[in-house]
């Protein structure tokens, strides 16, 4: 089993910055591809960022690009996601997620099989 807690939601307005961190619960965190998706009101979940257990490969929706940046810390069993510039179509529930079973990067939100609660991020303009 593997627990994800999100934390570093809030309120920012356009042109801010914003933390979010994700720990993880296991021994074999090194191990996980991890991942950041959102989902606005009224939309599907989507990609957002992923990065490989070994923090060396990452990947990027086109629409953050430039913008954020994922990274982990398997000392501490958390991945960050920095999120700079920020616009109010960034405005979503922000969710991280564990890949378990699988040892390359995904982007596809069926690949990964343990999600966190969620954390608001709200960009105001």
């Amino acid at each position: 089993q593997v627990q994800l807690v999100e934390s570093g939601g809030g309120l920012v307005q356009a042109g801010g910055s914003l933390r979010l961190s994700c720990a993880a619960s296991g021994r074999t965190f090194s191990r996980y591809t991890m991942g950041w998706f959102r989902q606005a009101p009224g939309k599907e979940r989507e990609f957002v960022a992923a990065i490989l257990w070994s923090g060396v490969s990452t990947t990027y929706a086109d629409s953050v690009k430039g913008r954020f940046t994922i990274s982990r810390d398997n000392a501490k069993n958390t991945v960050y996601l920095q999120m700079n510039s920020l616009k109010p179509e960034d405005t979503a529930v922000y969710y991280c997620a564990a890949a378990t079973l699988l040892s390359s990067l995904s982007r596809d939100r069926l690949s990964y099989n343990y999600w966190g609660q969620g954390t608001q991020v709200t960009v105001s303009s």
